[in-house]
């Protein structure tokens, strides 16, 4: 699928989608992540793959996203569950190991947004860091609110391509 036919898909069912994913997640946060994750996979099928039907893809691949997220939602619950059982115990300080992987881990992540355009860096920071949703980030930049989520599709790749190089 070419970019130009994506980004028609992704002008005529973003809106689709995202209903879809507020439907089956119940959060409007965690429905627009997974309305990006959507549009994120599309972008990664490979050029030489023939969608005959792409809206019906595009909600196969939904359908995907939506599983995972619930799935993770519910491990995550029982984690938390688990802690909030333990509140009277005290809590171990995380391992050597553990503290040198996370500072490689954000070191890598620092290095990776760094590379990125600044724009896209921009659009990024305040995305994943500061928190701001992707129509305040729009009216901050003085961009479109497709913009925002072009940058964001790819800071995210290039995050996910350098982590990929590094851990595997």
């Amino acid at each position: 699928m070419n970019s130009a036919s994506l980004q028609s898909l992704h002008d005529r069912e973003e809106s689709r989608i995202l209903r879809f994913f507020q439907r089956r997640l119940k959060n409007r946060e965690d429905a627009a992540d997974a309305t990006q994750e959507t549009f994120l996979r599309m972008l990664t099928v490979p050029r030489s793959t023939l969608i005959e039907n792409p809206q019906a893809y595009l909600f196969q691949v939904a359908r995907s996203v939506a599983r995972v997220t619930v799935a993770r939602s519910a491990r995550e619950s029982e984690l938390f569950a688990e802690e909030a059982a333990g509140l009277g115990t005290a809590d171990e300080a995380p391992g050597q190991e553990r503290i040198i992987a996370a500072r490689q881990s954000l070191v890598l992540m620092a290095k990776a947004i760094a590379e990125l355009p600044n724009r896209c860096q921009q659009v990024f920071i305040l995305s994943r860091l500061h928190g701001l949703s992707n129509g305040e980030i729009a009216a901050e930049l003085g961009i479109s609110r497709n913009m925002v989520e072009k940058h964001i599709i790819r800071a995210l790749l290039h995050c996910r391509k350098l982590r990929a190089e590094f851990f595997f």
